[in-house]
């Protein structure tokens, strides 16, 4: 992606779902997400052409049906949004972010995740400081 785009709400949940079920038409994303989000499908089209204009998502015409599949997967997606949060909105401290893990009741496989992440960072630390 050329520039980085910010996403709403909206539009992160669509691009969500069609990471998972990509590629996909409009007619298949509307009925998936109808039962959530009550969008009209003339939105999720909407919304669809929006996301493909700030670049993350591709269409293709299969059998004369537009399909739309992203440009890079949500876990590459992510972590990019979740800087630009925190740096935009936090100005670049992560403690808040560490402050609002604390509050919430986190289940085995997120608590295994985040110890796997401080150990990879307390790695890369220390390579670091050996390079020095």
């Amino acid at each position: 992606m050329a520039e980085r785009k910010t996403l709403g709400k909206v539009e992160l949940e669509l691009l969500q779902a069609v990471d998972q079920l990509q590629p996909v038409s409009v007619r298949t994303l509307a009925e998936h997400l109808a039962d959530r989000t009550g969008q009209a499908r003339t939105t999720v089209l909407t919304t669809l052409e929006r996301l493909r204009k700030k670049g993350y998502l591709s269409r293709r015409s299969i059998k004369g049906v537009n399909h739309y599949s992203t440009r890079q997967s949500i876990t590459e997606i992510l972590p990019r949004l979740v800087g630009d949060f925190v740096h935009q909105m936090l100005g670049g401290s992560v403690s808040p972010v560490v402050a609002y893990l604390q509050d919430r009741k986190l289940d085995a496989d997120e608590l295994e995740q985040l110890k796997a992440l401080v150990e990879d960072l307390q790695a890369r630390h220390s390579d670091n400081e050996e390079e020095s």
